[in-house]
């Protein structure tokens, strides 16, 4: 992977157009009309997802959404480049990563209403549930990069995680670690511009894929906005990790369109002016302007993708609010991998709580049985 910090790689301009890089352009030499049709297919089906989960939030069916309206392209074009037995570390914005992999649409919700500690099974698709700990999958990923390597497993593990996150003590330890010694981890980082109201200027003075040689490990900058160019440095990534070359780093440049979380408001401390910049650099609009230039786009298409992603939307929508409540008890299920003395007082107390002296019923928080 060459040094090259300073300037993003870069394959399809935002018109649509070409750029000549025969180096990242022969990564990416199989993806024919087809294969790009298809990542355009999931770009538009996630961001559809997307926008389903936040209309959700605002009508009360989910507790919390974490948008990732704009950065399809950076999340779409790393997940394709990985392979199954790969392992992924995510945050809690990776949806469109989650369900390339593999996730029932249907289970992006769970978590989120608040019915259960978990999405889906990340051992049936190599990928972990939402991560609120800001920072610290960088270090899952690389103990579990490192395991595997002591275990003759030739895989790739992948990190992702966004600009804010860059500052955290645990991602340099993981940083280090690695480094050190030469864990099959890729370092992703998805720049989003803004760490909830701090913009990046505030976390880094220089570009954050810089930070990688001071680890001894190579860094790249990469345009997120486009898929192929994505697609490519992750591939190149993914390949020296599993041939046992060590980590690598990727700053992936996107934007945050929406919210932080759909507890935020980001007309308080960004411009309307910034947003409809980065909103002319869309990176499904650059997919299919590309596939217009080729000759490769027609309506039926169009409409064909349109209403898959419909229908996913619906599906969404009415397996989240068909969810089950969980017994008050589930909450402490899977709390630790085997039985605690902690957490068996703990339930025992609070089950007498539920079933205890109905005089005390006013008391109880509300929805709680007598």
């Amino acid at each position: 992977m060459p040094e090259r910090p300073d300037y993003p790689v870069q394959l399809v301009q935002p018109d649509g157009r070409r750029v000549l890089d025969p180096e990242h352009a022969a990564l990416v030499a199989d993806v024919g009309p087809e294969q790009l049709r298809a990542l355009y297919e999931d770009m538009v089906v996630t961001r559809r997802i997307d926008i389903e989960g936040t209309a959700l939030q605002r009508q009360g069916q989910l507790g919390l959404w974490a948008p990732l309206l704009g950065q399809e392209a950076a999340q779409v074009g790393s997940a394709h480049a990985l392979h199954p037995d790969d392992y992924v570390f995510c945050s809690y914005r990776e949806g469109a990563v989650a369900y390339c992999r593999g996730v029932p649409p249907t289970e992006l919700t769970r978590l989120w209403r608040g019915v259960a500690h978990h999405c889906w099974d990340p051992h049936a698709v190599n990928m972990t549930n939402p991560n609120i700990v800001v920072g610290s999958q960088g270090l899952h990923a690389t103990g579990y990069a490192f395991a595997a390597h002591l275990d003759g497993a030739e895989i790739a593990t992948i990190a992702y995680f966004g600009d804010g996150a860059s500052s955290q003590g645990d991602i340099a330890e993981a940083f280090g670690f690695a480094a050190s010694w030469s864990a099959p981890v890729v370092f992703f980082c998805q720049n989003n511009h803004w760490a909830i109201s701090e913009p990046v200027r505030v976390q880094s003075a220089t570009p954050i894929a810089r930070r990688a040689y001071g680890y001894g490990m190579p860094g790249v900058q990469v345009d997120g906005n486009d898929v192929l160019a994505v697609l490519a440095v992750t591939r190149q990534a993914v390949a020296r990790a599993r041939s046992g070359g060590g980590p690598s780093f990727i700053e992936a440049l996107t934007y945050r369109m929406g919210p932080h979380t759909t507890a935020d408001d980001p007309t308080r401390y960004r411009s309307a002016a910034e947003t409809e910049q980065w909103a002319r650099r869309d990176p499904i609009d650059r997919v299919r302007r590309l596939l217009e230039r080729e000759g490769h786009w027609d309506q039926a298409f169009e409409l064909l993708v349109a209403e898959h992603a419909d229908e996913v939307a619906r599906e969404v929508r009415t397996a989240t609010i068909d969810l089950p409540d969980p017994a008050p008890t589930e909450l402490f299920d899977h709390v630790y991998a085997t039985p605690h003395p902690l957490i068996t007082e703990q339930r025992r107390e609070y089950t007498e709580y539920l079933t205890g002296d109905p005089d005390e019923s006013s008391a109880r928080p509300e929805g709680v049985p007598q």
